[in-house]
């Protein structure tokens, strides 16, 4: 009735004047610190304020972020121990360099391939260090007669249900797998240069391609069906990410430009800062990401600013070229999830941990991990208890340089958050 909308409308008018935005996020944060200290104290074997695990956390901030919003403000104080060098795990079985990688979202499998002509790609079980799976290649032309691809994988994706694998190649294929099984059900065919990023939207079987061909396409894999071509970048794509919006970011290599693609308006908005081609991209959040150039710098950025929060030149140092010295490229980024804590990689001998600090607007360097050779791929599990690097004696994209004492390799290095206690033994704590 009219009286009764009339009512409604009162009521909501006068929540909104009770509770200011500023006012709404401090009552969800206390109600999420909230929980966190019932949680803490649920556990056996521990008095007062205990810091859960942070699989723990994240599992939790996620739920919440559905609810509320991005809970990406609330995790800013988690960080990570330095892992032990001894600690880190090494699956051989590449010939050539890895070029990318991907998790199973249950963080029990991980995916690689690489530059072989014979191992082109692999499944690895991450409890046993065990290859699950192989599939060959072959010669280019006969991807019809055989499973694997007939040329460098560049790129892969599986989806968050963890049913579809997909992997892209130099010769402008899209393959798409069954991840159980590894067995190949179709092949996309559609751009006109290599495909070297992949992206399923989280949630759906939506697949983004961006490609050298300097446009995005978007297909429908439980249809086996293409769906559209978007265009604006005047260079080679070099990667993309998505998360569960209907968009997608891409890294523009050297037309100098991040774009945010908005499928169902078929907009882009165009972010620049980098001075050098713009290699790798990753979505933090949904109104974060952060990339990476070989001009050695490291970019965080806000989806409602053209120009980076932060920038951090020279993140890796810079090396000693014929005389010449010049930055290492940044060669891989990887973001954990709805969290503060970012992994870069590069070939100056380490992988580097990163903290998004000052409400996105500030990048602090936490630790080193010692890698020698090209980290070609950096992903970091669900839960957050370890990252994988795919490292190759080459850059994925080419053969600049070539770094004979690194290892074709998968890396598995865990990571142990730093835990604090107070109880009665340690009033001071924190």
């Amino acid at each position: 009735s009219p009286s009764l909308g009339r009512r409604r409308r009162e009521a909501v008018a006068e929540e909104e004047v009770d509770e200011t935005p500023q006012e709404k996020k401090l009552r969800l944060a206390k109600q999420y610190l909230e929980e966190l200290r019932q949680l803490g104290e649920s556990r056996p074997g521990h008095s007062g304020m205990a810091c859960p695990t942070l699989g723990a956390v994240l599992r939790y901030s996620r739920a919440w972020g559905r609810g509320q919003g991005s809970p990406s403000h609330i995790l800013l104080s988690l960080q990570v121990q330095p892992p032990n060098p001894a600690s880190i795990r090494v699956l051989r079985g590449h010939q050539l360099p890895v070029t990318c990688l991907v998790i199973s979202p249950d963080d029990k499998f991980i995916f690689s391939a690489s530059k072989d002509g014979s191992l082109i790609k692999c499944k690895w079980e991450v409890d046993s260090g065990k290859r699950l799976c192989v599939v060959p290649g072959g010669k280019k032309g006969t991807e019809e007669r055989h499973m694997g691809h007939a040329s460098h994988i560049l790129c892969m994706a599986i989806s968050s249900d963890g049913k579809y694998l997909a992997t892209g190649d130099r010769n402008k294929l899209i393959m798409i797998w069954d991840a159980t099984t590894c067995k190949r059900l179709h092949i996309f065919t559609g751009h006109r240069d290599a495909v070297s990023g992949l992206s399923f939207r989280k949630g759906t079987h939506q697949l983004y391609s961006a490609s050298h061909d300097r446009c995005v396409k978007v297909w429908n894999v439980a249809e086996n069906a293409y769906v559209e071509t978007l265009f604006g970048h005047q260079d080679v794509i070099t990667g993309l990410d998505s998360l569960s919006r209907e968009c997608c970011v891409t890294a523009g290599g050297r037309d100098g430009t991040v774009r945010l693609w908005k499928i169902p308006e078929e907009t882009q908005l165009v972010f620049s800062g980098h001075q050098g081609s713009i290699d790798c991209i990753q979505l933090i959040n949904e109104e974060h990401m952060v990339s990476g150039a070989d001009d050695g710098s490291l970019a965080l950025w806000g989806l409602t600013k053209k120009k980076p929060l932060a920038l951090a030149r020279q993140a890796h140092g810079v090396q000693d070229a014929q005389g010449l010295e010049q930055p290492y490229w940044i060669s891989a980024v990887a973001a954990l999830r709805n969290s503060d804590l970012l992994a870069t990689g590069s070939n100056s001998t380490s992988v580097k941990l990163w903290k998004c600090g000052e409400g996105f607007r500030k990048l602090e360097h936490l630790c080193d991990i010692p890698l020698v050779g090209f980290v070609n791929s950096l992903k970091f599990s669900a839960s957050g208890d370890f990252l994988v690097a795919g490292i190759g004696q080459e850059h994925r994209l080419g053969r600049w340089w070539r770094i004979k004492e690194a290892k074709n390799s998968i890396c598995i290095i865990p990571l142990k958050q730093r835990i604090t206690t107070s109880g009665p033994e340690s009033p001071g704590s924190s």
